[in-house]
């Protein structure tokens, strides 16, 4: 390949990260807020969000953003490509992250919320203090593999026009009559993003070993 196909396949990459970790961030945090929500079972709210999260989980990458895309502007709503993209991504990676958290809350130990109590900690210092840092560690691993499916999953925003990666990818193989070398680099750059969220990740469960110590 030449420096232009070089130049595009870096180009689409950076598409693909921007967007992808756009999604990865807003939806660890929602996913954070509807597993609270739903651990506090608030009538009606509980079940929906539940319903949001099975159909969310159920529903192919693809047929969101596609329905996402095309759907808005039904209803007034325009969308650009970028945005669609995103809001796509989020809505799917947070139903997956609420699940994750949600999992991790059930199988906190509760004797150390019985003995925060105890000592006259308030439940908010009791949550930010002692329980989101050891949930967060604890998830940590169940989150990271998330963020690895959802990027994986990431060229469905191809569909709507997104120039991310693998889109650059076909065009390239297009013009080239010759597939291998861009599908190879793309490969590539792919698992270096996914290895260095897996590096991040290490190096966090390092430093809160080192912190329980």
């Amino acid at each position: 390949m030449d420096s232009s196909a070089w130049g595009m396949l870096m180009q689409g990459a950076w598409t693909t990260a921007w967007i992808s970790a756009t999604s990865i961030a807003i939806g660890v945090v929602l996913g954070l807020l509807v597993a609270l929500v739903r651990l506090a079972r608030i009538p009606v709210v509980h079940q929906v969000l539940g319903l949001y999260i099975s159909i969310a989980r159920a529903t192919p990458l693809v047929t969101l953003v596609l329905f996402i895309f095309l759907t808005a502007p039904t209803m007034g709503i325009h969308l650009n490509r970028n945005v669609a993209g995103i809001l796509a991504l989020t809505l799917n990676t947070t139903a997956f992250n609420a699940e994750i958290w949600r999992s991790a809350f059930n199988n906190f130990s509760k004797e150390q919320r019985e003995a925060a109590m105890a000592i006259g900690m308030t439940p908010w210092i009791y949550f930010r203090r002692i329980m989101l840092p050891q949930i967060t560690i604890t998830s940590l691993p169940g989150l990271v593999n998330e963020m690895s499916f959802l990027i994986k999953g990431s060229p469905a925003i191809a569909v709507i026009g997104i120039v991310d990666l693998t889109r650059v990818t076909n065009r390239i193989s297009a013009v080239t009559y010759d597939p291998l070398p861009p599908i190879l680099a793309a490969a590539v750059i792919y698992m270096g993003i996914i290895s260095l969220l897996v590096w991040l990740q290490r190096i966090a469960e390092r430093k809160a070993n080192r912190l329980a110590v």
